[in-house]
């Protein structure tokens, strides 16, 4: 009974998936276009601030 069983697997077994993995032949190219805008904020202590428009000559 055993070698009637082992007959029928035999195909299931080559029938096994195959995943392969290749390298592309050309060169990956990357082309990006990026626009980067800064925002800067300067936060300036009310006492500071007092104190810079009241003396001029400060700075």
């Amino acid at each position: 009974m055993k070698p009637v069983w082992l007959v029928a697997l035999l195909p299931l077994a080559a029938c096994t998936p195959r995943v392969a993995l290749e390298a592309p032949k050309d060169p990956i190219t990357i082309n990006l276009n990026v626009k980067i805008d800064h925002e800067i904020r300067l936060k300036v202590e009310k006492d500071v601030d007092k104190l810079i428009t009241e003396d001029r000559t400060l700075f």
